[in-house]
């Protein structure tokens, strides 16, 4: 855990994520939460997060994104050498397809 960020209320913002059950529900909870550029920006590290995660190069992060050179570089050093939750998600995601 990071203790940087933790505290009471970043506690209850994961919380409430984790209380959500639908794509549904994220898109009105996050519209609620978010502006539609804040959603747009974390929606585009996930993508470029995911598009390096599958050894996609900088240019075509960048066509398929429009992500700076600077977001793609610190989204890669997440990948690298943060916390691995970009991974966990990844992997996650990736069995919840396979079982379908």
């Amino acid at each position: 855990m990071n203790n940087k960020i933790a505290d009471k209320n970043v506690d209850f913002l994961f919380k409430a994520i984790l209380a959500l059950e639908t794509t549904e529900e994220c898109y009105d909870f996050f519209e609620d939460l978010c502006t539609v550029q804040e959603l747009k920006t974390l929606a585009q590290r996930i993508a470029v997060a995911k598009m390096l995660s599958q050894k996609c190069v900088y240019t075509d992060i960048v066509s398929e994104t429009g992500a700076s050179t600077a977001t793609i570089s610190r989204v890669n050093r997440s990948l690298q050498y943060g916390c691995d939750g970009y991974d966990k998600i990844f992997e996650r995601i990736s069995k919840n397809n396979n079982d379908e």
